[in-house]
């Protein structure tokens, strides 16, 4: 019995002593899961904190988005409102410049870049004679690229309207070694005339550059050719612009031509025929693709014997080339004459070619080596006949002119046919193999 109850008592002892042991382990888990409940509480009260935090942020954000988006809507307005001012105030301009009875002769650009010093002598060159005649041929400036002294000096003129080409796209050139110049020079081009004919609805642009003075009877010639652009479709445009307009080589400031080859410098052209050229306009050397037949068509340009530009710039995007011996020697009229008495129907399609080749047909025809020599010791005119551009060349560098083709176009000629005046006022005719035949004339 006493062995019952000590087995007993040992029983009740282990038992307290498991029921003591799980208590204790009970009560460490309890702390622990009330540490982690504890830890658990803390990081989503954090979460929630931090939650709270982005919803603030993002509600900020929100909120500037709005008032972005309002002041983008603003300032796109004003945009729109300071656009449809400048037009306003450019249109009013135009108005005030044009608002007379008659509808202008040709707007007038010059087409500047970077050279505010050229720009001024060709601005105070033009507004000496266009002062007088602004109604008829309002005066524009028109910069490529934004050089503050060229936009400046522009602005500085109330005479005229200011024009802005911006074109930040790289150039790519179609061969190596191009300059970019020619691109960009091409590209101004085309914009501002656009501008000119598609926008301000002109029916002629007169292009000058920013390195030409002119000549006192420059706005009265091209009123007078102005006619005849209209009138004959055969003529692409009308230069102020001889090749040799040389002081040697020139003696009448009445006398005007066609040529196959077309001059620049100073010309006047019809908006009719930039609807042609316009959409099809090259990306460089336009002048020269100007030249091309597939581009002239069979037309033709006038062109007087005495140049009505002088061009003084020495240097530019074509480096000076030529301008020693061709550009700076050349003769700028400064005789005023009355192209408005003067009939200039032989200046037409249908009369030039028969008038030219009476004047050929009556000069003396000479050959040999020293043509040059003969042509001076013979009163009258003469004509020389070449065979090929080889023998032209020759010629004409015994004479000292441009010795330059295009395109199988000498320059400055009419049907292979090069005129000029040598050191009198007798005429030299630089006849090609097949130009006598194309002028009608038998005798060779």
């Amino acid at each position: 019995m006493a062995n019952v109850v000590c087995d007993y008592r040992f029983l009740l002892l282990l038992a307290a002593l498991v029921f003591i042991y799980i208590q204790m382990r009970l009560f460490g888990m309890q702390s622990e899961y009330a540490d982690r409940l504890a830890a658990a509480v803390e990081s989503e009260s954090h979460c929630t904190s931090q939650m709270r935090l982005l919803i603030d942020q993002i509600s900020m954000q929100q909120g500037r988005i709005v008032v972005l988006e309002e002041e983008s809507k603003r300032r796109e307005l004003e945009c729109g409102q300071l656009k449809a001012l400048v037009e306003e105030l450019e249109r009013k301009g135009l108005q005030r410049l044009t608002d007379k009875v008659q509808v202008p002769v040709a707007a007038v650009v010059i087409m500047a870049c970077n050279r505010a010093d050229y720009l001024e002598r060709t601005i105070k060159s033009v507004l000496k004679y266009q002062s007088s005649v602004a109604s008829k041929y309002p005066l524009f400036v028109s910069q490529d690229g934004s050089n503050p002294d060229v936009k400046s000096k522009a602005l500085s003129y109330d005479q005229l309207t200011y024009m802005q080409h911006l074109d930040y796209k790289p150039v790519q050139t179609e061969r190596p070694g191009e300059l970019i110049a020619y691109y960009k020079i091409a590209s101004h081009y085309k914009w501002a005339l656009d501008e000119l004919f598609f926008k301000h609805k002109f029916n002629r642009v007169i292009i000058l550059e920013d390195d030409m003075e002119i000549a006192p009877d420059f706005f009265d010639y091209f009123e007078a050719t102005a006619a005849l652009l209209e009138k004959d479709k055969s003529i692409m445009a009308v230069s102020s612009w001889n090749d040799n307009g040389q002081k040697q080589f020139v003696h009448d400031p009445y006398a005007l031509y066609r040529s196959d080859f077309f001059p620049g410098l100073g010309w006047m052209l019809a908006r009719s025929t930039w609807d042609e050229l316009s959409p099809k306009w090259p990306k460089a050397y336009w002048d020269d693709w100007l030249r091309l037949k597939e581009n002239r068509k069979g037309r033709q340009f006038i062109r007087p014997e005495i140049c009505r530009t002088y061009n003084f710039g020495e240097h530019g995007s074509s480096l000076g080339q030529f301008f020693k011996q061709y550009l700076e020697p050349i003769k700028m009229n400064d005789v005023q004459i009355d192209w408005k008495s003067m009939d200039l129907s032989y200046l037409m399609e249908d009369k030039f070619t028969k008038h030219f080749a009476d004047t050929v047909k009556k000069a003396k025809p000479i050959q040999g080596t020293d043509v040059v020599l003969k042509a001076y010791n013979i009163d009258g005119d003469v004509r020389i006949e070449y065979k090929d551009q080889f023998e032209f060349e020759r010629i004409a560098r015994q004479f000292g002119i441009f010795e330059e083709w295009k395109d199988g176009v000498p320059r400055a000629a009419y049907k292979g046919i090069v005129v000029f005046r040598y050191q009198t006022s007798r005429r030299v005719f630089l006849i090609g193999p097949d130009s006598l035949k194309q002028l009608g004339i038998e005798d060779a």
